[in-house]
């Protein structure tokens, strides 16, 4: 019986030293992490509900989202 090789290389990130990032691509992800605070913030100031289906507001975007899945009325 013949082995077949693995068919994904093992993961080697660790030896390899990290990529410097332009100031460009910083700022970038340091405003996304301001937006995305900012949206945990309004979001935790949101009432709770009470019986509910569960999970985030599914009328978040502006229009009904379940699964992915957006029905504008």
């Amino acid at each position: 019986m013949t082995e077949e090789p693995s068919k994904t290389a093992p993961v080697t990130g660790a030896d390899e030293p990290q990529k410097t990032l332009t100031p460009e691509a910083q700022r970038a992800l340091a405003e996304a992490e301001a937006r995305r605070q900012k949206y945990r913030a309004a979001e935790a100031q949101l009432p709770k509900e009470i019986g509910g289906r569960g999970g985030k507001e599914p009328g978040r975007y502006g229009d009904w989202e379940v699964k992915g899945l957006a029905a504008d009325f």
